[in-house]
């Protein structure tokens, strides 16, 4: 990772920074020149999952005995500016920052208005078919708000007031005080005169990433094949050009503002031979992932990169009847007498499951993310056939995903027998379900049952054998045949 040691204190002691390695210098000039030259210089950013990122480069500093003020435009318009650290990276030359001054109102044809107010300048009229022309006019309102809110310009021509601009503005040369991009000035203060390259840190929003799981699987069988992307957003308002860039994936703290068989085999073959386009490693609690190439960044740009390709990964449908819930997910909480023996689902939920393990053709840890299935026809075509989200994954941990209730596996539910002793401390209910595979081949349907009235409770009749996944919750692994229908019934005593 290549964090200061000083920025732990900004994004609550979990980022440090190691300085990157000496770049052309940019951007940054004493006050004295103010001309801001960009040079060549490659940005490095860590961008992390929750929507912000830590910026560094490498800046000229130009350090006269005494006070020097230099200017950095660089910066983006997101910029935390109290996170910013400025540091000679070879720890030789010492120094203090007086004061450090942000602005982000760069030039802009509004601003020009704004700042000509009570001033005549002229007005380019372009018309079809006729020579162009220079009208004066004096700027009584620019209708420019720095919030973001605008207001119709109030232009004086001829000694009418006209409520719009009378042609293109042509305003007189900048000022000294006027910017181009968001900039940061300094007043340092320094022992002794030093040339240097500085190293500059910062947090910043507008940049994210996520990442996107791209799934295929035949039709029939157990292999998908796994391709991820990582999706990249710079809403920063800055670009950023051949930039080395680093991914944090984890729950950070951060204190916010208000195919067939031989296919797949021969894909395998051909993604060993590929280079990695992102490499990973675990960082402190979290994982880093650092993208091989330089990207370039273009300010409101979106843009995707291929980080996983797994070929062969044995995933298997597994089809859930869970009669008692409405939706995937809704396990293990408590119904009242009135409620939980009504049958209420007839939907039995398909879900794929894979294990991220290098043995499955997988293997590394697999940041939070969306993952999107396709099945192939029997034409070759891939049909989308759903979609779910996936939490911070470690290797070798096991992966179920929901992706939809299946059409042709049907179930039912109904409480047969519901019996209660409240003096006694008892109660005993029975139920009954029934399964039907309306497919053309056979299939297993897991039969879950959730058994929370009471904490106490015991299995006094039942009609085939079943697994306790946890302490309220059963399931009855049922094997159907095609066109067959099965049923599993049970009587529960619970006492308190």
């Amino acid at each position: 990772m290549v964090f200061f040691e000083d920025l732990p204190l900004i994004v609550s002691k979990l980022m440090r920074i190691k300085p990157p390695a000496m770049n052309p210098l940019r951007f940054l000039t004493p006050l004295a020149g103010i001309a801001l030259i960009p040079a060549a210089a490659e940005p490095s950013l860590t961008i992390y999952n929750q929507g912000f990122a830590v910026v560094r480069d490498t800046v000229p500093l130009d350090l006269k005995a005494g006070i020097t003020e230099a200017h950095f435009s660089g910066m983006t318009a997101q910029a935390e500016t109290d996170s910013v650290i400025l540091r000679d990276p070879a720890g030789k030359v010492k120094f203090q920052i007086l004061e450090q001054a942000y602005r982000n109102d760069p030039v802009s044809s509004g601003l020009m208005l704004q700042l000509n107010e009570g001033k005549t300048i002229g007005f380019e009229i372009r018309e079809p078919n006729k020579p162009d022309r220079t009208v004066q006019g004096k700027i009584i309102r620019s209708g420019y708000n720095a919030g973001g809110q605008t207001s119709q310009p109030i232009i004086e021509v001829d000694g009418n007031l006209r409520f719009s601009l009378p042609g293109e503005p042509v305003f007189p040369a900048l000022g000294d005080d006027t910017i181009l991009n968001p900039t940061l000035t300094w007043t340092i203060n320094s022992a002794e005169a030093a040339s240097f390259g500085a190293e500059i840190a910062y947090v910043t929003g507008g940049l994210s990433w996520q990442s996107d799981y791209n799934i295929v699987a035949t039709d029939k069988g157990d292999m998908i094949d796994i391709v991820g992307w990582v999706t990249f957003k710079n809403q920063s308002g800055t670009g950023f050009k051949q930039a080395k860039v680093k991914l944090m994936a984890g729950d950070v703290n951060k204190l916010q503002a208000q195919p067939a068989m031989p296919r797949m085999k021969a894909m395998a073959m051909a993604a060993d031979a590929m280079t990695e386009a992102v490499t990973e490693k675990s960082f402190d609690e979290f994982h880093l992932y650092t993208i091989a190439r330089p990207l370039t960044l273009r300010d409101q740009e979106t843009k995707q990169v291929e980080f996983i390709r797994g070929s062969g990964v044995k995933a298997p449908k597994i089809f859930v009847y869970d009669g008692a819930t409405m939706n995937y997910g809704a396990w293990n909480f408590y119904r009242g007498e009135g409620e939980y023996g009504v049958p209420t689902n007839k939907k039995v939920w398909v879900l794929r499951e894979f294990k991220n393990s290098k043995e499955n053709n997988l293997g590394m840890p697999l940041p939070k993310g969306r993952l999107r299935f396709y099945s192939q026809d029997d034409d070759g075509s891939l049909q989308f056939t759903g979609e779910n989200q996936i939490d911070h994954t470690p290797k070798d941990e096991t992966i179920r995903v929901y992706v939809g209730n299946s059409f042709d596996l049907v179930g039912e539910r109904r409480r047969t027998a519901y019996k209660a002793d409240s003096a006694n401390d008892w109660l005993d209910e029975t139920f009954e379900i029934k399964v039907r595979n309306r497919k053309q081949e056979p299939v297993e349907i897991r039969v879950v049952e959730h058994l929370t009235r009471f904490d106490n409770w015991e299995i006094k009749e039942k009609s085939a054998d079943f697994n306790k996944l946890d302490s309220h919750t059963i399931e009855f692994p049922v094997t159907l045949k095609p066109d067959e229908e099965k049923i599993v019934s049970y009587r529960v005593h619970y006492s308190w």
